[in-house]
């Protein structure tokens, strides 16, 4: 199995279970990791025979863009979709970070951390 890695994907959205947050939104981070066999594409040097980056932050940013109450609920979606639409990753593993979260202290980030391997 190889590896591909789209770190600190920056988005702007609306998640969270505070009704402030739905309206002001924030700053969110979203690190993903998938295993598959690129071998083929390392022979033949086609993005046909590969996992396309453009395709998978494409899919983390729409996701990001629906909003969820919790960040569990957007992760769990991110890593279904790459299932679903990108046959050749076997596994997922996603991490989505609310930066500066409301939680009444001096806390840069909270992460939520999936990981998934296809079925």
């Amino acid at each position: 199995m190889n590896t591909i890695k789209l770190k600190n994907i920056r988005t702007f959205s609306y998640h969270g279970c505070l009704v402030e947050e739905s309206k002001i939104g924030s700053d969110y981070s979203v690190d993903l990791e998938i295993k598959a066999n690129l071998e083929k594409s390392m022979q033949s040097d086609e993005l046909a025979d590969t996992v396309d980056y453009v395709h998978l932050n494409k899919i983390v940013t729409e996701e990001m863009a629906i909003r969820s109450k919790l960040l569990e609920h957007v992760a769990k979606r991110i890593v279904d979709r790459v299932f679903k639409e990108i046959p050749m990753v076997m596994k997922v593993i996603v991490g989505v970070s609310k930066i500066n979260p409301p939680i009444g202290g001096d806390v840069q980030a909270v992460t939520i951390e999936i990981e998934e391997n296809r079925k």
